[in-house]
């Protein structure tokens, strides 16, 4: 069970900070919820508290989790399928599983391919979209603002 305060991570959404704990009745059915600020975008999220493992709900890293992230964004890429179906989908499930270091693993790796060679529609996206991810996460575990981590992103990918 979570507080109020606590900075926690909701997959496939990011990390924020639990401001509320609120119960709604939604279609007849009382349920508490935790309501999140995201950090980024001002957006809040509410997240029912009675299934937050099988969501994947899970504390932001600290500091030393942080130097491990950005010890992953800053090694070689990984092999990759070749085929873009593939590739999506494998990177889709390894940010689907809310794993931090899965997700950075996803950023470096189409980072450099957008480098290389450019990226599709889709996988320009998915980047945004994990990247956004990431930030939002280091954003809350060092206290820095969503520019600073940006460019620390970009910095520490070769």
């Amino acid at each position: 069970m979570f507080d109020i305060g606590d900075k926690i991570v909701y997959p496939m959404h990011g990390a924020g900070v639990i401001v509320a704990i609120e119960e709604k009745e939604i279609l007849g059915d009382k349920k508490k919820y935790y309501v999140m600020k995201m950090p980024m975008g001002d957006m809040k999220v509410m997240v029912p508290c009675d299934n937050i493992d099988d969501i994947g709900i899970r504390e932001v890293i600290n500091n030393q989790e942080v130097e491990q992230v950005l010890a992953v964004l800053g090694d070689d890429k990984t092999k990759m399928p070749q085929n873009w179906n593939r590739r999506y989908r494998a990177n889709m499930d390894k940010i689907k599983s809310g794993d931090i270091y899965e997700i950075a693993n996803v950023v470096r790796n189409l980072m450099i391919r957008d480098k290389e060679k450019g990226l599709s529609t889709g996988e320009r996206k998915m980047l945004n979209n994990a990247k956004q991810m990431l930030i939002s996460e280091i954003v809350l575990a060092k206290d820095l603002d969503q520019p600073e981590v940006e460019r620390l992103i970009d910095e520490v990918v070769k």
